[in-house]
């Protein structure tokens, strides 16, 4: 699919029966404590519930982004900077940039001096925001389908939401991954992976290994905004 080359390039309690209350007093004649005959099936369904609201709590920042992209693909959405103005705050909600850009880089990150972590962390922002924009242009009908049940990473204890980007042409669409971390902030996507297993980082590591390769940042710093007029351009 041409976006996706674009892209990657309570429940209430039952009343007791009348019944119960003889039984209850049995119970109490026993000396045992009295469990409402409902009580066995509140507690797994409120297990489910609180699965549920976890469940939930994982997917929403997909949603949320697949929500914005929405937004700027629909006809009348504005220039380029105007739609970048839309997806910006939502990238940076949805995101944990820092970390898609530490992994990114590399071993060769922690070698970086404040300064030029920042600036590196502010083009890098503006390329990820710039990518999606130049991907998700006004008038596309791409649809977006997110499975509303993460699976465990085999890493650590982060999240994997399936989704599927789809089109008319294209209706079942293709696999979109992503990798989801949960911090201070909650959780954030920290990858992305194309048909289940291509990973977004390692592209990046990657292509900005020989880019980094003289160990003078300033040069991935100018890829990047290079390749933002480009996007911008497009």
């Amino acid at each position: 699919m041409i976006v996706m080359r674009r892209l990657m390039k309570s429940l209430s309690r039952t009343p007791l029966p009348r019944t119960s209350a003889p039984l209850a007093s049995l119970f109490l004649c026993a000396g045992l404590a009295v469990v409402p005959m409902a009580a066995p099936l509140v507690a797994p369904a409120h297990a489910q519930s609180a699965g549920r609201a976890a469940q939930v709590t994982v997917t929403a920042p997909v949603n949320a982004l697949y929500a914005a992209l929405g937004r700027i693909q629909a006809p009348g959405s504005g220039t380029f900077d105007q739609r970048s103005q839309i997806l910006a705050p939502v990238v940076d909600k949805v995101y944990n940039l820092e970390t898609v850009l530490r992994a990114s880089v590399g071993l060769r990150y922690a070698g970086l001096s404040d300064g030029d972590k920042q600036q590196l962390l502010d083009v890098f922002r503006q390329f990820t925001i710039a990518r999606y924009v130049s991907s998700f242009k006004p008038g596309g009908d791409a649809h977006f389908n997110v499975d509303p049940t993460p699976r465990p990473s085999p890493v650590g204890s982060d999240q994997i939401v399936t989704t599927h980007i789809g089109s008319a042409e294209d209706p079942d669409g293709t696999e979109i991954d992503y990798v989801m971390r949960s911090g201070p902030d909650g959780w954030r996507i920290v990858d992305v992976l194309l048909n289940a297993h291509i990973s977004q980082v390692a592209a990046q590591r990657s292509d900005f290994s020989s880019t980094l390769a003289s160990g003078n940042v300033q040069n991935l710093i100018a890829l990047l905004q290079k390749k933002v007029k480009a996007f911008s351009a497009g």
